[in-house]
């Protein structure tokens, strides 16, 4: 009877009950938030789903992030080796080769100017730059942080494994990848600020065909240029140019099924899970990432009325041409800010298409976020 007594004892005090902290059960319930809006709500579930889990698992059992280095016998937790491959920037580069494999570029080279509405989007970064720098936080994590505004998430995690900055990396990484989900709902409040109604009813001239050719130098052509200027974002730029390549050359089908299928969800799963296993209660729980969280927002705010008021002074320029909501796509949640575009449009006039002109922006974005964390690493000499 004492032995069965002992062994449930033991059993008990093993169990997470007695380890759990009442943070542990907050970030639980937060948890539990995120995968009702990625399962209900359909919040971009592919990220959230693995993301939430990974945050309800690390508080569950912390040790499933357990460094190597705090083990009693030189194991880690699962999670922990996930994570070194965020932090070796080896799981963003490949979500990139993905991304390039799945997207058409057509829409940015039939409207080069889609580049402009893509630069002026990274204005939220380069704001909450300033206003994290104001905030106390160092200059290296100011940066890392300021990245959110681009809505980008793989590129927020590659800046701050590549800045050394992996103290603040799980609360950049969640509130990147939280506002990407949620660019529908933090989004059309600030168009509909800052264009009026007969703005947002223009409709733009169909899009010029884009040759084969065209397409099969651009990736070519914008990997030359960018990594000859900022040599450090070759391995963001190159792997979404290699993938984009893939797709468009036609030569190899299979690579570019497996990048944008087979390979990128195995990517997701793995850097999902990873990201949210780095919001312990004891990680997460902090003014920092209160701070984080905020700056976020505000980066994100100024991302999407950047692009619009590009927008507009372009709309002037072309006589009424061109809609303004399309600037709000060049934020890099491609396509979920290009979709944006079209359903505010579409809420004006109902016959208004603006979806693959908002592509151009969209994709051009994303281009933009990686040559604004490549100008952060040349600015700190980081290589």
């Amino acid at each position: 009877m004492s032995y069965i007594i002992t062994t449930l004892g033991n059993l008990i005090q093993q169990s997470a009950f007695f380890g759990l902290t009442w943070g542990n059960y907050l970030m639980i319930a937060v948890a539990l938030v995120f995968l009702y809006l990625a399962i209900k709500k359909g919040y971009e579930p592919l990220l959230l789903v693995p993301i939430s889990f990974g945050m309800l698992l690390v508080n569950l059992y912390p040790d499933i992030m357990l460094s190597i280095e705090d083990s009693n016998n030189g194991i880690g937790g699962l999670l922990h080796y996930f994570y070194l491959l965020d932090e070796w920037s080896i799981l963003p580069s490949l979500i990139f080769l993905g991304v390039g494999a799945m997207t058409d570029f057509g829409p940015l080279i039939a409207n080069p100017k889609s580049f402009l509405l893509g630069a002026a989007a990274q204005l939220g970064i380069f704001v909450a730059y300033i206003l994290a720098i104001f905030m106390g936080f160092p200059d290296k994590a100011a940066a890392a942080i300021s990245i959110i505004g681009g809505a980008d998430g793989p590129t927020s995690i590659f800046l701050a494994g590549k800045l050394g900055q992996t103290k603040y990396l799980g609360p950049i990484a969640v509130a990147a990848y939280s506002y990407m989900s949620l660019v529908p709902i933090i989004q059309p409040p600030i168009m509909k600020l800052f264009t009026t109604e007969e703005e947002r009813k223009i409709k733009m001239d169909q899009l010029r065909p884009v040759s084969k050719l065209e397409k099969i130098l651009f990736p070519i052509i914008v990997t030359i240029v960018v990594v000859l200027i900022l040599p450090t974002t070759a391995p963001l730029v190159g792997m979404l140019m290699l993938g984009n390549l893939f797709k468009e050359s036609g030569v190899v089908k299979q690579l570019t099924e497996t990048a944008s299928n087979a390979l990128m969800y195995i990517v997701v799963i793995i850097l999902g899970t990873s990201v949210g296993a780095t919001t312990s209660a004891e990680a997460f729980l902090n003014l920092d990432t209160l701070k984080i969280v905020a700056l976020g927002l505000v980066a994100f705010a100024f991302g999407t009325a950047g692009g619009v008021w590009l927008g507009k002074l372009m709309c002037k320029l072309s006589g009424g041409k061109i809609n303004p909501l399309i600037g709000s796509a060049g934020v890099s949640a491609v396509p979920m800010a290009a979709r944006v575009s079209q359903k505010v449009g579409q809420e004006a006039d109902p016959s208004n298409f603006l979806l693959m002109h908002a592509m151009g922006p969209n994709v051009a974005g994303v281009i933009g976020t990686a040559v604004a964390a490549g100008a952060f690493m040349a600015m700190f000499g980081v290589m």
